[in-house]
């Protein structure tokens, strides 16, 4: 009898905390260990009328961010293709703003958080666009800061020594090469967005082109006809009887 409750108290116990959420998939690393590392983000969004759209992009101190955007395409009476954009450093600090169709906010990240981006189509009451983004952050001198006391002890170990360690030499070149990878493939979304969007602009033009050819000979056609019924009614002749006179 002493044993029954005790195994119920351990059912109901052992259920909550096996069938749980888990809230911290990676309880021994820090957001400084889980967010490292270049990345690079490069999509297309479309904005409604007077919308707002922010995203979110982690930075460590002392490392570069940059954005990269362009209107692809505008669609509404009296459109306007000016973007307004801003960015906004984790302590709610403006980091850069831009006005217009397209443009870049490089900067060097002063804190470590999450930086937002927020892109507003306030310009159009009554005009969609969409917009091609291209963001993310790279790192010149790579260090993951659990291996840095390694590091630096390698580093003094190799200075007293006077050895040449052919892995750090191979390590460095290594990292060289990815980040000059990195803006390679970065400056790639860059012309594709741009070629994009004079994929888009030629297609306007020419469906505007179209329309207004097809109206305009609609039109000729139609003002050519009608001048033609007014030129033939005016050499109308009546035939008249000896009782009828013919009247100016």
């Amino acid at each position: 009898m002493f044993n029954i409750p005790c195994l119920f108290l351990v059912l109901v116990f052992w259920g909550p905390v096996q069938g749980g959420p888990m809230t911290n998939p990676h309880p021994n690393m820090t957001d400084q260990e889980l967010f490292w590392g270049a990345d690079q983000y490069d999509f297309s969004v479309v904005l409604p009328a007077s919308g707002l759209e922010c995203f979110w992009h982690f930075a460590h101190r002392g490392e570069k961010f940059y954005l990269n955007f362009m209107v692809q395409w505008v669609t509404g009476v009296g459109h306007d293709r000016h973007l307004s954009v801003s960015v906004n450093a984790p302590s709610s600090l403006v980091v850069g703003t831009v006005d217009d169709a397209n443009g870049q906010i490089n900067f060097e990240a002063e804190e470590t958080g999450f930086y937002q981006m927020c892109f507003s189509n306030f310009h159009n009451h009554f005009g969609t666009m969409q917009v091609f983004l291209s963001f993310g952050v790279y790192y010149d001198s790579f260090q993951d800061p659990t291996k840095s006391k390694e590091e630096e002890k390698k580093k003094k170990e190799e200075v007293s020594k006077d050895l040449n360690n052919t892995l750090s030499i191979i390590e460095e070149a290594s990292h060289k090469v990815e980040n000059y990878v990195f803006h390679m493939f970065r400056y790639y979304s860059f012309g594709r967005m741009r070629k994009s969007a004079d994929s888009y602009l030629l297609q306007s033009n020419s469906q505007y082109i179209t329309w207004w050819s097809t109206a305009l000979s609609l039109l000729i056609i139609t003002s050519g006809y009608l001048q033609l019924l007014f030129l033939k009614r005016l050499f109308i002749t009546k035939t008249c009887t000896e009782d009828e006179k013919p009247r100016c």
